[in-house]
């Protein structure tokens, strides 16, 4: 097996370029992979299409800071701290492409890429107005039963971001806890870069295959980065930074607020 350690600023440069479909992992503030967001911001990539189900700060982020064409979500939100400015300003003033679902679409999108397909059907769509501003949800009928399904076209990632709690120097991945739908971002990606909390021997992976969530072949970078989700969470580990993120959402009020918070927290530091 290859290793597969390499920096932070090494993983970027090597497996992020302008005009990729970038999936993020995480949900809300858990496991935010917020150290690659902001290297991903000093290299300043452009024309990103970033892909993720209930995001907040980390594409609020990348949108203010310019990085973004295309955003495909269910919710963009800073949750109890209030709306996500910089992608509420950009989607009103149309500077941003929108590609909006719920939920369920964005997992099954990730699962139709991941099986190789160009579509999968769903259930659960109806009822709602995704369809019409959705360019990427159709109505259609099974063959079998003649029931009427939602069908949604497959995002299939260049790059998945992810942060996890351990891997070893190959790439087997470990995420305690839930990994949401990460696996499957990392299965329908053409690359995977993963930050984690800690390095462990692969004796250990041998010893408890069952724990390993990703498998080395699905991953190409490994980065030893502590602390990788920061400001958010990272379940067992620690929890999100109260204080910072409200810093973050009285920046963004104002254009020159998020600058100004752009160059003190990203730009002049390096994780």
């Amino acid at each position: 097996m290859k290793e597969k350690l390499c920096s932070l600023q090494e993983a970027v440069a090597t497996y992020v370029h302008d005009g990729d479909v970038v999936a993020i992992g995480g949900v809300g503030r858990n496991r935010a992979p917020m150290a690659l967001v902001r290297e991903v911001i000093r290299q300043g990539k452009k024309n990103l299409h970033i892909v993720g189900r209930e995001k907040g700060m980390e594409f609020d982020m990348l949108i203010g800071a310019g990085c973004v064409k295309k955003v495909s979500f269910a919710l963009v939100s800073l949750e109890e701290f209030g709306l996500a400015m910089n992608f509420r300003r950009k989607a009103q003033a149309g500077e941003i492409e929108l590609d909006e679902h719920a939920c369920n679409s964005v997992i099954t999108s990730l699962r139709a890429a991941s099986m190789g397909l160009p579509f999968l059907p769903l259930r659960g769509m109806f009822g709602s107005g995704v369809f019409e501003v959705s360019k990427n949800l159709k109505e259609i009928e099974c063959p079998f039963t003649g029931e009427r399904l939602a069908a949604v076209r497959a995002i299939k990632p260049n790059v998945t971001l992810i942060h996890a709690h351990q891997a070893d120097k190959y790439g087997n991945v470990r995420i305690m806890g839930s990994p949401f739908e990460d696996i499957l971002k990392a299965w329908a990606a053409e690359k995977t870069i993963v930050t984690v909390e800690e390095i462990i021997d692969n004796d250990e992976i041998r010893n408890n295959p069952q724990l390993t969530s990703i498998p080395y072949i699905y991953i190409d970078a490994v980065v030893h980065q502590p602390k990788g989700a920061w400001p958010a969470s990272c379940d067992s580990y620690y929890d999100s930074d109260i204080e910072e993120i409200k810093a973050y959402a009285q920046a963004i009020k104002s254009p020159e607020g998020f600058q100004e918070y752009l160059e003190q927290r990203v730009l002049s530091r390096r994780d």
